[in-house]
């Protein structure tokens, strides 16, 4: 890339295998190689990272996190997973930055690492998995969080996990068998993600916390394509209250992992600005090589490209 602009990915992620153990591997691990690439979080990486013009990653454990966890063990085991990631980042501060894995299942104790996460470790927010045990994270219970996550000025990450049982068994079950992606990056990780999305919009959680910030991967996982017309829907029933369009476009940053289509990015530009969009890769799920080509010729100003590729990350995580 002429003139390269400092590229930082977001949604990077590495498993310690004790946690890896206690869910089973992700069932894109059995690919080869994988469980040693997220694992790595040393010289291997970073040469992947130097050969592919990526110059810092924002690191986050891999899915399916604690959020399917009892609130004991997620608990006991948070603090350990971001110590770890604490270390790695100390070992290459210039190349790293992270993400805090949250005990969402007590949700207190999950305000309460993410408090010193930020403040002790220097985290640059967290990442929360899909529901957790079932529930979306927009019900008040898990509302303490938001409460932390607004006081520290960071935001969280919304990164979709695998759907819940009886969503599983209603809509996919029958197809599993030969499609399993369905119920990952094709389908199912988008639809309970985007559900997850809306109903926060819904839930007046920005109304009692309006300086709450929420990123999305993959492109917004479909919302700003289903923007207007969701927007129009809702407005059907004359609600005095902030229209869908506006709180997502207010409250939701959005980052391009493992989804690099020259029209996809241009309708997301269209629908949320140019400061809002941020690049991801989604390694080692994705690989680094076509997402950094794709970033090198997106139909951009040096300024514009400069702003997805590092500046928008740098200003929004205060890098």
């Amino acid at each position: 890339m002429p003139n390269k602009p400092e590229v930082i990915a977001l949604e990077e992620h590495f498993q310690i295998p004790a946690l890896g153990d206690l869910y089973g591997p992700v069932d894109a691990n059995t690919a080869p190689g994988m469980l040693r690439q997220l694992a790595d979080l040393g010289d291997a990486r970073i040469a992947e990272m130097d050969k592919n013009g990526i110059d810092i990653q924002v690191l986050s454990h891999t899915a399916p996190g604690l959020q399917k966890m009892d609130a004991e063990t997620a608990v006991r085991l948070a603090p350990l997973v971001n110590n770890h990631l604490y270390d790695a980042v100390q070992t290459h501060p210039d190349r790293f930055a992270a993400f805090a894995m949250l005990p969402t299942p007590d949700p207190l104790a999950a305000a309460n690492e993410l408090e010193r996460a930020v403040n002790k470790l220097g985290f640059k927010g967290a990442m929360i998995h899909g529901l957790t045990n079932g529930e979306f994270i927009d019900r008040k219970k898990f509302w303490p969080i938001f409460e932390r996550a607004q006081a520290l000025d960071v935001p969280i990450y919304l990164h979709p996990s695998a759907p819940s049982p009886a969503v599983t068994e209603a809509y996919y079950q029958d197809m599993v068998a030969e499609w399993p992606g369905i119920l990952r990056a094709a389908w199912g990780f988008t639809v309970e993600t985007a559900t997850q999305g809306v109903r926060l919009c819904l839930s007046g959680v920005f109304d009692k916390y309006p300086r709450l910030r929420f990123i999305m991967g993959h492109l917004g996982e479909g919302l700003p394509f289903l923007m207007w017309r969701i927007n129009m829907a809702l407005n059907r029933q004359g609600s005095d209250k902030k229209p869908f369009r506006e709180v997502f476009s207010e409250h939701f940053t959005i980052t391009t992992s493992g989804f690099w289509s020259d029209p996809a990015l241009l309708l997301c530009v269209q629908e949320m600005g140019i400061d809002r969009i941020m690049f991801s890769v989604d390694y080692p799920f994705a690989p680094n090589q076509p997402a950094t080509e794709w970033l090198s010729r997106i139909p951009y100003s040096a300024e514009d490209k400069a702003k997805i590729a590092g500046g928008n990350a740098r200003r929004i995580l205060k890098l």
